[in-house]
């Protein structure tokens, strides 16, 4: 039997979006903070404008041109 903790996670990256990682997934933030997810697949916020940071909102689709 394969030992699918030595699959590879696909993590797509989107321009002007989130980037999106197959599930589950373990984020260890800047601060050292742990936070998990057990989704099949999650988005993470790139732009930091996220009221759900690390997790994607879409509050990239807002952006005003700066």
């Amino acid at each position: 039997m394969p030992d699918a903790s030595r699959e590879p996670r696909r993590i797509t990256v989107q321009r002007d979006g989130p980037t999106l990682v197959e599930g589950p997934v373990e984020v260890v933030l800047e601060d050292g903070t742990t936070v998990t997810s057990d989704r099949f697949c999650v988005a993470l916020c790139t732009c930091r404008r996220s009221r759900t940071y690390p997790w994607c909102d879409t509050s990239h689709r807002r952006r005003t041109n700066e």
